[in-house]
């Protein structure tokens, strides 16, 4: 599974609290998802980040 971080994306850091093994804030003060495959042993905390996202700005790509 990957992930994208869409334009809603408002920087509040929560995704990169739950899962920094995948999202990071960039300097640009919004969030990004890394491009790889999700390993599985952080598959959980990624589902979490993205269901507890305030604006909805998480979306998984197959």
């Amino acid at each position: 599974m990957k992930y994208y971080v869409n334009e809603n994306c408002i920087g509040c850091g929560l995704c990169e609290g739950v899962c920094p093994e995948v999202f990071q804030i960039t300097d640009e003060g919004t969030a990004r998802a890394n491009e790889d495959e999700v390993d599985a042993a952080v598959e959980t905390n990624a589902q979490e980040a993205m269901n507890g996202c305030p604006v909805g700005a998480i979306e998984q790509m197959d």
